[in-house]
C-alpha cells in the first residue's frame, strides 16, 4: 500500500510548495480541499493543515473537523493551520499589534522535540500573518519562540504540532529539515516514492487500464506531453498514436527537430502542418484573448479531424500534471484558472481520458523522463506557451512577423545554450523560461550605415522560478546581452533595437500576452 501525507488546503498561495517539499522527501502526498479529508483511507500516515488568506475569526473562514484525524495520525498545522488548531482546542488567537511578516529567528527552541531535531539555535524562519496566537490550548507546550512571537511553535503528546511560520518557503532556512522530521521521523514515511517506482507502478496500471485498446495523444513538443508519450509507449507500444500539430508559430525549425526526436524515441507520430489554416484565421486579429481562442479552436478542429481517422481509438491521453489540476480548481471547487489539459473532452470524440502524469509536479516529470532514458535536451526544455509565438508578437499575426521573431528568438536561445557561466552551467539551464518578444505595433528609429531605419524593437525575456507561480527576471551577464543584441540587429531583417525585460511576476506576467 502506497503511504501518503494529506495536505488540507485552506487557500494559501504556498500550499503547492508544501506538496513539492513533501515529494522531495520521496514521499507521496495529496493536496485536498480543507473539507475533503479521506476518513477511511489506511494509507494516510500524516496530515498537514496549510495557511489561509482568512483569519480564524472571519465568518467565512474555512473550518475542518479535527476529530477526524487528531489522536489517530500525526498532525502539523502551518500558520492558519496552527491558529485553527489553537482556536478550536481552547487557545486564543487575536489580532497582532502589527502584521508579522518577513524574516524572524527562533531565539528559543526545544532541540529535544522531534520536530526540531538537528536545528540550529537562532534558525531563520519566515512569518506571514496578521493574527497571532496569544494563548495555546491546555495540555500543549511551547517549543519555539521568536523575539516578537512567543508561541511560534507548540505541540502536545497526542502527536499534534503547530508552527506560526512557513517551513515550506526558502526563507525558512531549515524548513526542509522540519518537514523531514515530521514526514519521515514522526509520520514514519518509508520514502519509497521515486521516479523508478512511479514508472514501474504506472506502466503496470496503464497496461491494466488500457489493455489492448488504442490510445491517441496530442504532442506539443513540451516536456509533459513528451514524457507522457514515452511512458505510454513503454506500457502499450504500437497501440499509441501521437499527433503533433504545427500551427506555424513554433520556434525556428522546431517542428522538424521535434519530429526527428520523437521518431528517435520509437514513437508512432503523425505530423500535421496546419500553418496555412491558422494564419488565415488569425489575419487582422490583434486582441490577445481573441488570438488565443482562435488558436485553441483551430487546434481542436485539426486534432479532431486527424483523430477521427483512427477509428478504433478508445482513449485520449494528455500530459496533464498535478499543478494543472490544483490551479484549475480552488478549494470551493470553482474554476479559477483554465488549463488546456483540464476541462474534459469534446463530446463528439467519445473517448475516455488517460492522464498518466496527473500526480506529478514539473520537477518530478523531468526525473521520470530521465528514468525513461529520454535525451536531456527534451527533458530540460523551457516551458513554451500553447499558442506559441502568437502571444509573443504584439499585434496581428503574419508569416513575416513570425519569421522575424523566429530568427531573433533562435539567436537568443542558442546563445543561452552556448554561454557557460562562471560556475560551469549554461545560462539556458539556469533560467526557468526565456524567449524573445516582437513589438510589432511599435517602430523605432535607428541608423545602419549611413541610412536611417524605421523598424521593430525586440524585447528579450528570461526569468528564474521554481513553479511559475512567481518569477524574478534573470540577471544575465552584460557581455552576453551585448553579444546577442548585436547579432540580432545585424542578422535579423526588420529589427533595429533590442531591449531586456526586467519585470518580475507579480506584478508583470512571464509572457507579454
Amino acid at each position: 500500500m502506497q503511504q501518503k501525507i494529506i495536505i488540507l488546503d485552506f487557500g494559501s498561495q504556498t500550499t503547492q510548495l508544501i506538496g513539492r517539499r513533501v515529494r522531495e522527501l520521496d514521499t507521496f502526498c495529496e493536496i485536498l480541499p480543507y473539507n475533503k479529508f479521506p476518513k477511511d483511507d489506511p494509507s494516510v500516515i500524516g496530515v498537514i493543515l496549510s495557511g489561509s488568506p482568512y483569519s480564524v475569526h472571519d465568518p467565512e473562514a474555512f473550518k475542518v473537523d479535527l476529530s477526524q484525524f487528531i489522536g489517530r495520525i500525526p498532525v502539523l498545522g502551518i500558520c492558519y493551520g496552527a491558529q485553527f488548531i489553537s482556536h478550536t482546542l481552547g487557545g486564543k488567537v487575536e489580532k497582532a499589534d502589527s502584521r508579522e511578516y518577513g524574516r524572524a529567528h527562533l531565539e528559543t527552541i526545544n532541540l529535544y522535540n522531534p520536530l526540531f531535531k538537528g536545528f540550529d539555535r537562532g534558525s531563520q524562519v519566515w512569518m506571514s500573518h496578521g493574527d497571532t496566537i496569544t494563548a495555546i490550548p491546555e495540555g500543549f507546550e511551547v517549543i519555539g519562540s521568536t523575539k516578537d512571537v512567543k508561541n511560534a511553535a507548540f505541540w502536545n503528546q497526542k502527536d499534534i504540532w503547530a508552527v506560526q511560520f512557513h517551513p515550506e518557503v526558502y526563507h525558512t532556512l531549515q524548513g526542509a529539515l522540519l518537514l523531514k522530521n515530521f514526514v519521515v521521523d514522526i509520520c514514519g514515511s518509508k520514502q519509497d516514492w521515486s521516479a523508478a517506482s512511479f514508472v514501474d507502478t504506472t506502466v503496470k496500471e496503464l497496461k491494466e487500464q488500457i489493455g489492448n485498446d488504442r490510445v491517441i495523444l496530442g504532442l506539443s513538443g513540451g516536456v509533459d506531453s513528451s514524457v507522457a508519450a514515452v511512458l505510454l509507449n513503454k506500457a502499450i507500444g504500437k497501440n499509441l498514436t501521437c499527433i503533433f500539430v504545427d500551427h506555424g508559430m513554433l520556434r525556428k525549425n522546431e517542428f522538424t527537430q521535434v519530429m526527428k526526436d520523437y521518431q528517435g524515441l520509437g514513437l508512432n507520430v503523425i505530423g500535421v502542418d496546419a500553418s496555412e489554416k491558422f494564419f488565415n484565421d488569425l489575419a487582422g486579429v490583434s486582441a490577445p484573448e481573441q488570438k488565443r481562442k482562435i488558436i485553441g479552436r483551430d487546434f481542436v478542429e485539426v486534432f479532431n479531424a486527424e483523430a477521427k481517422k483512427i477509428t478504433d481509438a478508445k482513449w485520449l491521453a494528455q500530459g496533464t500534471i498535478y499543478p494543472d489540476r490544483i490551479e484549475s480548481l480552488n478549494i470551493t471547487g470553482k474554476v479559477i484558472k483554465s488549463h488546456h489539459n483540464v476541462g474534459g473532452l469534446p463530446k463528439e470524440m467519445n473517448l475516455q481520458l488517460c492522464e498518466p502524469l496527473k500526480w506529478l509536479f514539473k520537477d518530478e516529470v523531468r526525473r521520470v523522463g530521465r528514468q525513461l532514458g529520454m535525451p536531456e535536451h527534451l527533458i530540460t526544455r523551457h516551458p513554451f506557451p500553447g499558442p506559441g509565438l502568437a502571444v509573443r508578437i504584439l499585434g496581428d499575426i503574419t508569416p513575416e512577423k513570425v519569421r522575424i521573431l523566429q530568427d531573433a528568438d533562435d539567436i537568443y536561445v542558442r546563445g543561452l545554450r552556448e554561454y557557460v557561466d562562471t560556475d560551469g552551467e549554461t545560462l539556458y539551464n539556469k533560467v526557468w523560461q526565456a524567449g524573445a518578444v516582437l513589438l510589432s505595433t511599435v517602430r523605432s528609429v535607428g541608423v545602419m550605415g549611413d541610412e536611417r531605419t524605421y523598424e521593430h524593437p525586440v524585447a528579450l525575456r528570461a526569468v528564474t522560478s521554481t513553479d511559475a507561480m512567481t518569477a524574478d527576471w534573470a540577471h544575465l551577464p552584460y557581455d552576453f546581452l551585448a553579444k546577442v543584441s548585436n547579432e540580432i540587429i545585424n542578422k535579423v531583417r526588420g529589427v533595429n533595437r533590442v531591449c531586456y525585460d526586467i519585470s518580475s511576476k507579480p506584478p508583470a506576467t512571464i509572457e507579454w500576452e
